[in-house]
């Protein structure tokens, strides 16, 4: 994929969440403006929503993230990738996720998916209690 083609992120979440994971990338990387849109579910039933994301991504590829994998954010995402090769839906979205995202969207979606999940995944850790 060129520069050109760069992939679409679009962030699903209830409440404010995405807008501030999308301004959490923007502080943290600077620039890449076009890289992640934030939509959230406040005031829009799942159809509602997903002809919102239609109308932002065209026939764009996209990855659509959401912060659950159930509810109505989760819906709306199902319902937007029915019938679209071009579009994945990644579940449960997560900071370093999203930045892996911005560097690496220009790779095709069967490159870049695998990378998103590896990332978010790996980022997940618990740290050992400490001694007292």
């Amino acid at each position: 994929m060129s520069e050109d083609e760069q992939v679409k992120g679009i962030l699903l979440s209830h409440g404010k969440l995405a807008e501030g994971m999308v301004d959490a990338v923007h502080r943290i990387v600077g620039g890449h403006d076009d890289a992640l849109i934030a939509l959230s579910n406040e005031g829009h039933n799942p159809q509602g929503l997903a002809e919102r994301v239609d109308a932002v991504l065209g026939n764009s590829a996209a990855v659509i993230f959401t912060d659950l994998c159930t509810g109505s954010c989760a819906l709306t995402a199902q319902i937007t990738c029915r019938g679209r090769g071009k579009r994945v839906i990644v579940f449960g979205m997560n900071l370093p996720m999203l930045l892996e995202f911005v560097f690496h969207r220009t790779l095709a979606l069967e490159d870049l998916v695998p990378r998103l999940l590896d990332k978010g995944r790996e980022s997940v850790k618990a740290a050992a209690p400490v001694p007292e």
